[in-house]
């Protein structure tokens, strides 16, 4: 078992745009392990149980939504006994009455399935990647026809299952949790229910990471393109009072809430890590009129994005499987890219694991500077931190530009020269590795 041990490159005291988490060569062979071999394989294995609707078969070894997800809990349950039982893995099962006017018309068992690597020294705060388990054709209450849900979403869940195999070879101080969500395409049921969870039992959440189709490379618009991809975040917290949303209002933050950092951490990760992909960050709560599992997270005051394919192809989403007019539908191995699908795949084991790895997020964040040529931001001590980076951005920036390293014993800075109207402001945690916590954004006022 590796235990986290760090070399770090350190930055300067004021860092260039763009150029602000150290480096380490942990993440690179965290990264350097994921499989796009194992990937296709576990696909083709979810593809292969023919339909994984939510009230598909749950008797059948072979066929349907059950068999399913007892393979995702036995693999779960092989990789946890080839590390010596280092993964708790369990399922969540909920009982969802038929409803006719629902798309669960029959009494059915919502039932997600999860593998947790515990931290070591924050054993109740997660950082959670989640994939799908259910799959679905043109009729979202059929439950017989063949659906083999290849990249939606087979793939996520591919990528569920291979960072528990990737990650259970090393330790974290907080805990990672793999999630299989069943019940997605029937009204995101297996995220509500895991947010619940999380809240009646006291969870500390940093965030969730969905991953919601992260296989496909030929998009219905013609494009091709096997680098780029989605991160999509809300702006602020759905739980905000109105009061939070009037400060906003005057002093600005309308583009700054949890989610928001999230997506801002998993860009610069990847923009660190993994400079030959091109992750967008779309300032959308999801897609259009449509929903994935990170939502219910979000409706929790969680932060949480989806992460996901930039090109989609609709012809491969929720269709019958069948050709018409030379055009072939249906979600189906075939327009799987497996190569995409582990760089993906990466994205999310850097991430989880600069998380994982980092101290907890500055809390009571306070700015002030109001006519005055400097800016002044105070926060409490987080525990573990070896110091802590304020970082400020253009207004109109979407990611964080400029960063300034300060001690650990201090909770107050003023930033010199820097004036308060013309910048937008944050602070993160740095660990002794020099892992960097997700940015906190100011919450309130120095008076």
């Amino acid at each position: 078992m590796r235990y986290f041990t760090t070399a770090i490159i350190i930055c300067g005291f004021l860092s260039a745009p763009g150029q602000y988490l150290q480096t380490d060569p942990m993440i690179y062979d965290i990264i350097d392990q994921v499989s796009a071999e194992r990937l296709e394989k576990d696909v083709r294995k979810l593809a292969g149980f023919g339909t994984r609707h939510t009230m598909s078969d749950t008797v059948s070894e072979t066929r349907g939504i059950g068999a399913a997800r007892r393979w995702i809990k036995s693999e779960f349950e092989k990789i946890s006994a080839d590390c010596g039982g280092c993964l708790e893995v369990f399922e969540q099962r909920t009982l969802v009455e038929g409803d006719p006017e629902t798309r669960i018309t029959k009494d059915t068992w919502i039932v997600n399935v999860y593998a947790v690597k515990r931290g070591t020294q924050y054993p109740d705060r997660y950082i959670i990647m989640s994939g799908d388990i259910d799959s679905r054709v043109s009729d979202s209450k059929n439950y017989t026809d063949d659906s083999p849900g290849a990249n939606d979403n087979a793939t996520g869940m591919a990528g569920a299952i291979e960072l528990a195999r990737v990650l259970s070879k090393f330790n974290f101080p907080t805990s990672i949790l793999l999630a299989g969500l069943s019940g997605e395409e029937q009204g995101l049921y297996g995220g509500r229910f895991l947010a619940q969870k999380a809240t009646v039992e006291d969870w500390e959440v940093v965030g969730i990471l969905n991953n919601d189709m992260i296989g496909n490379i030929e998009g219905v618009d013609g494009v091709i393109d096997n680098r780029t991809f989605r991160i999509f975040s809300e702006p602020y917290s759905a739980t905000e009072t109105e009061q939070e949303l009037k400060r906003k209002r005057f002093y600005g933050g309308e583009n700054d809430g949890v989610s928001r950092q999230l997506a801002r951490y998993v860009y610069q990760v990847t923009k660190t890590y993994m400079p030959q992909m091109n992750p967008l960050m779309i300032y959308r709560l999801d897609r259009f009129g449509r929903g994935g599992h990170h939502r219910p997270f979000n409706e929790a005051g969680y932060a949480g994005v989806r992460i996901m394919e930039a090109h989609e192809n609709y012809n491969r989403q929720h269709q019958d499987l069948r050709t018409e007019n030379g055009i072939a539908y249906g979600d189906v191995i075939e327009g799987v890219n497996f190569e995409y699908c582990a760089k993906m795949t990466a994205v999310n084991a850097a991430s989880l694991a600069a998380i994982a790895l980092a101290p907890r997020s500055p809390q009571n964040v306070k700015i002030g500077g109001i006519v005055r040529p400097s800016t002044i931001l105070s926060w409490d001590g987080v525990e573990g931190a070896s110091g802590y980076k304020i970082y400020w951005r253009d207004t109109t920036s979407p990611t964080w530009q400029y960063s300034r390293l300060v001690g650990s014993e201090v909770t107050e800075f003023t930033l010199e020269g820097i004036v308060i109207d013309n910048f937008l402001f944050g602070v993160a945690a740095v660990g002794d590795n020099g892992h960097e916590s997700v940015v906190s954004y100011p919450d309130g006022l120095i008076r």
